[in-house]
């Protein structure tokens, strides 16, 4: 989909359970009027970036036909949004700039069987106890690192590394970039270990050591399988999904940003 081309007036409101997110949705819909998503051109989530996410894996059959998302924020942060106004959306709609997101694919094996989740953000390990966790990592079949003792370890897209991986301390990664971001989280040892680069092709695994002294989970985004023993982490190449923002604060402008804050 063409969406420097499209002109957009059908539209597809959803929104958060908040108060001011269903207030704003109302004025929208009064404004604009409302259209099932199976029929949009576009999906308008309006909330914060969490339910960016909740709306991303509702509607991915749609999505990942080409439906695009054009979020307008009532959140906390809104780093996936746009700035929420009534007033100018199919000009702003028609103005604005795509950004085609490829997510992370997670396999993980678990006491209950094998899952599968999406990630636009991060996938990311996290010790569910006291003890630290013990990971082996393997890149493309081959162990890079024998034994990670820490709090986790996350895998972030050039998306999400604003995220998740920039509090941990893991680098910013330009959108575009053929990379992905291997972040520790809290590491013990190798105690001056601060991550690692990967080309957006690898294959990451990561086993889980001594699993039942010290049980890990593995979250998605926010899907989280716990008690996992061994993850599978590569990025989906043949998934798109594209979010739509306003002119002059495309998210690869938001995301250089992030690289000279103060």
């Amino acid at each position: 989909m063409n969406t420097s081309q499209k002109q957009f007036e059908k539209l597809a409101f959803v929104c958060s359970d908040k108060p001011e997110a269903k207030k704003a949705k109302i004025a929208l819909v009064k404004r604009y009027g409302n259209c099932d998503a199976a029929n949009a051109d576009v999906i308008i989530p309006v909330g914060g970036d969490g339910f960016m996410l909740e709306t991303i894996r509702k509607y991915m059959p749609l999505i990942r036909r080409g439906l695009p998302i054009y979020g307008m924020n009532q959140g906390t942060i809104g780093f996936l949004m746009n700035t929420h106004k009534l007033d100018g959306l199919l000009e702003r709609l028609n103005k604005a700039k795509a950004a085609r997101i490829q997510p992370l694919k997670m396999k993980a094996i678990c006491k209950g069987g094998e899952f599968e989740a999406l990630a636009i953000n991060e996938i990311s390990l996290l010790r569910e106890t006291k003890q630290a966790a013990h990971i082996r990592i393997s890149i493309d079949g081959e162990v890079r690192m024998d034994r990670l003792m820490a709090d986790g370890i996350l895998i972030a897209t050039p998306a999400g590394s604003t995220a998740y991986n920039l509090s941990a301390h893991g680098p910013v990664i330009p959108l575009g970039s053929d990379v992905l971001a291997m972040t520790p989280i809290s590491a013990f040892r190798p105690r001056r270990w601060r991550g690692a680069l990967l080309k957006n092709t690898a294959k990451i695994t990561f086993e889980i050591l001594e699993a039942k002294k010290r049980p890990v989970s593995a979250v998605a985004d926010a899907t989280e399988f716990r008690d996992v023993t061994k993850v599978t982490v590569e990025q989906a190449h043949d998934i798109i999904f594209t979010l739509m923002f306003d002119e002059g604060h495309e998210l690869d402008e938001k995301i250089l940003r992030e690289q000279f804050a103060t």
